[in-house]
């Protein structure tokens, strides 16, 4: 059973919409879909301008800020400020299905 240790809302982010432009049509061209979060305390950053829909560009924009290097590492400095020694998140970070091992082969990196 998972633990939850914290949580990540749009209360703790800067939540932005514009106009996209470019390709989509007259919908891009005339209204507010494209959205950009900014994760106020770690300053990751996810924009969207791609659907033609703002849901969808806000669902895309929440996943790409929750990937940025920023938010990483901001999670795991909260998981450590919050009493989870780092052993057991880089415990976690190590198990095999986490892990991609790579070696050169023929002076191209492969999968292993």
């Amino acid at each position: 059973m998972k633990e939850l240790a914290f949580s990540v809302t749009l209360k703790d982010c800067d939540y932005q919409t514009f106009r996209a432009g470019g390709s989509g049509g007259q919908n891009q061209n005339k209204r507010d879909t494209g959205v950009r979060i900014v994760h106020r305390p770690s300053g990751a950053v996810g924009e969207s301008r791609e659907e033609r829909s703002q849901l969808q560009n806000k669902k895309t924009a929440w996943k790409r800020m929750c990937g940025h290097p920023k938010f990483k590492i901001w999670v795991n400095r909260e998981l450590y400020f919050r009493g989870e020694p780092p052993e057991k998140w880089v415990e976690k970070q190590m198990r095999p299905e986490n892990l991609r091992v790579e070696g050169k082969e023929e002076g191209k990196w492969v999968k292993i």
